[in-house]
């Protein structure tokens, strides 16, 4: 520790301030650089310049995690070749690291030099021993891969919303049909009958045919589908005649995008399975143990947590991830129907509560757990419930990641 170099920097989107001292304490750069490539190249030089003059031979860097702003630079740093050879280290932390170790210089101003100094005081004590290195580039690519799925997957959310309320317009009982209503005999119903009268003036044995084809067998009794469908759009609202031909372009629209929407996560599906190979490989098994999660949920987990050790406990992993509830409380009364903060990492929350769905459709435990917080409240009952196994899939994550152990 005593040819170590202790580096903090306080990242914004202009500038980096950038505090250097030894295991002494002593201050051997206190710096403002602009936050771009040549800025980086200028922070680069400089270290190096410290290194050789005070003849140390490690270099510790942190930097506070800072969304997209921290990330050039500590990949620059991390990919070094000059910085290699001084057995380099570059961590991104929480800022709650930083903000709870500076609760310990009680009279310190804030300011952008205190904030480096306390970073690089955090490296100085020998609170990195815990924390994974930043992996550069690779865990860049995890991360804007996982996040571009959830950007997808709302998008393909929303357009399906959309679809569903010309759905509705065309054929008002069409949501009593079928389990999945943009599966592909529910679509091609959709495209194939231009009106509901089409649907019902059809023969019988006509529209089962359509069924049994569209569905290549998936329906065990067509005739009876068929009868099922005609029903409904019986029972459905008519339209004009001339109200038809908009809505059924509009929808045919829709199923084009939400298709091209579809195609694209599976494609980054296989990209993020291909890219988080080699990073992190232990807590990527140990996430994958658990029944259900499968790969692309395990990656986006990991791709945010980043490092386990950097949560003090189970929650403060949950509160990082939004799902933690504001108390709704007057005098005597407390309120049953209280929000999720959401205040915390939205990609995050994304996963594990998507990841908390599939692990009570596999985990016993989790399936009597969520059936059980279901039946406690008569509304919001799917949604609270789901949020409730999001939590307790939370601690189990956490006391595996931190144990490095697999499920049982």
């Amino acid at each position: 520790m005593k040819l170590t170099l202790f580096v903090g920097i306080d990242v914004s989107k202009a500038s980096n301030h950038v505090y250097a001292m030894n295991l002494a304490r002593d201050k051997l750069l206190s710096t403002l650089i602009p936050n771009t490539q040549d800025g980086a190249a200028i922070i680069e030089s400089k270290l190096l310049e410290l290194l050789n003059r005070h003849v140390l031979s490690k270099i510790i860097v942190i930097l506070e995690s800072t969304g997209v702003y921290s990330a050039h630079l500590a990949t620059y740093l991390s990919n070094s070749k000059h910085l290699a050879l001084f057995d380099s280290r570059v961590y991104i932390i929480n800022p709650k690291i930083s903000k709870n170790y500076r609760k310990s210089f009680a009279d310190m101003d804030k300011t952008d030099p205190k904030d480096a100094f306390i970073l690089a005081d955090i490296a100085r004590v020998g609170r990195t021993s815990e924390l994974t290195p930043f992996k550069g580039a690779q865990r860049l690519a995890l991360e804007r891969l996982t996040r571009h799925r959830l950007h997808i997957a709302e998008l393909l959310s929303t357009e399906k919303v959309y679809a569903l309320n010309n759905v509705f317009l065309k054929f008002s009982e069409f949501e009593t049909l079928f389990s999945d209503n943009f599966g592909k005999t529910a679509v091609e119903l959709l495209l194939e009958y231009k009106t509901i009268d089409d649907i019902i003036e059809s023969p019988l044995e006509e529209l089962a045919q359509f069924i049994t084809k569209s569905s290549k067998n998936g329906f065990s009794d067509s005739i009876d589908m068929a009868s099922k469908i005609q029903a409904a759009a019986r029972a459905s609202y008519r339209l004009d005649q001339i109200a038809y031909n908009p809505i059924n372009l509009s929808l045919a629209s829709s199923i084009n995008v939400i298709n091209c929407y579809e195609a694209e996560m599976k494609e980054i599906d296989k990209a993020i399975k291909r890219q988080v190979v080699g990073f992190n490989q232990n807590h990527y098994t140990v996430l994958m143990s658990i029944p259900g999660i499968g790969k692309v949920y395990a990656a986006g987990i990991l791709a945010e947590i980043a490092d386990i050790n950097q949560f003090e406990s189970d929650d403060a992993l949950a509160k990082y991830a939004g799902i933690t509830w504001r108390k709704t409380q007057s005098g005597k009364f407390d309120a049953d129907d209280t929000r999720l903060t959401k205040t915390g990492n939205k990609y995050l929350r994304y996963f594990i509560i998507q990841a908390a769905n599939i692990a009570r459709q596999n985990i016993p435990e989790y399936r009597d757990f969520y059936q059980k917080k279901f039946n406690e409240v008569t509304t919001h009952q799917h949604k609270r419930a789901l949020a409730l196994t999001s939590r307790k899939l939370i601690r189990l994550i956490y006391g595996l990641l931190s144990a490095n152990r697999l499920f049982q």
